[in-house]
């Protein structure tokens, strides 16, 4: 019988959460806990990590998990790695449901980086403001820079940046409200994680309206993996209509 893991977290996990449950498969969801209150789903949840790729073996292998589906969010790499890996060892199928990068378009004055560190290096540190639009996990390489710093979190966190401003907002936003939030707060630098999709695409607009320079920052690499982006292909998988890499 098909048991699914669903690792999750995103807009598309939360698609193909309602896929699964509607067509009446037996399917866990995971979140990995870092949002106090995760939104509710039509599967069975778990939250918290696995302790790493062999505690994530041993739970396919304690569950009887016999397809795996990665729709974590394309910068939680570690889960991601940990999901090939443990999935190689047991010989568990793995599809990964991952929303399409942005790309730049006309207007867009985008610095590709590699990773925050590099972020971090690129900005001026003239003391301008910046719009740290990355969320909350990987501020560090930022703190001691000269710069004021604005923040947007779903939620209210600490965070370790002086000079900061924290708005608490979800998404999806406007281009005309981060247009608005950018020239109230005299954002002259945007820092984002090239994490795609709609909930978020309205700052890059912004900032191209603006005339502001958006250092992107690119996603990890990972290792080879299948790779889908709707549900609908997900359960063209699942029930053997394809089973590329």
């Amino acid at each position: 019988m098909t048991r699914i893991l669903l690792l999750g977290g995103t807009t598309e996990a939360g698609a193909m959460a309602r896929a699964l449950a509607e067509a009446g498969l037996d399917a866990v969801y995971s979140y990995a806990g870092r949002t106090r209150k995760p939104v509710a789903q039509p599967l069975p949840m778990r939250i918290g990590g696995f302790g790493g790729p062999d505690g994530l073996v041993d739970y396919l292998r304690a569950e009887r998990i016999t397809h795996v589906i990665d729709a974590t969010h394309p910068f939680a790499a570690g889960m991601s790695r940990n999901a090939v890996a443990a999935c190689t060892a047991t010989g568990t199928p793995l599809i990964v449901l991952e929303r399409p990068p942005w790309a730049a378009q006309p207007g867009d004055r985008w610095l590709h980086v590699p990773d925050y560190a590099a972020a971090a290096k690129a900005l001026p540190g003239d003391g301008s403001a910046v719009f740290l639009a990355i969320g909350r996990q990987n501020l560090q390489p930022f703190v001691g820079l000269n710069h004021v710093w604005m923040l947007r979190f779903a939620e209210v966190a600490a965070h370790p940046l002086r000079d900061a401003t924290l708005i608490v907002s979800r998404g999806p936003f406007t281009v005309a409200g981060d247009m608005a939030l950018m020239r109230r707060h005299a954002i002259a630098h945007v820092v984002a994680k090239n994490a795609g999709g709609q909930a978020a695409q309205a700052k890059l607009a912004a900032a191209c309206a603006l005339g502001l320079p958006v250092v992107m920052i690119d996603r990890p690499a990972l290792p080879l993996r299948r790779v889908v982006a709707t549900p609908a292909e997900v359960m063209a998988w699942l029930h053997g209509a394809d089973r590329g890499v």
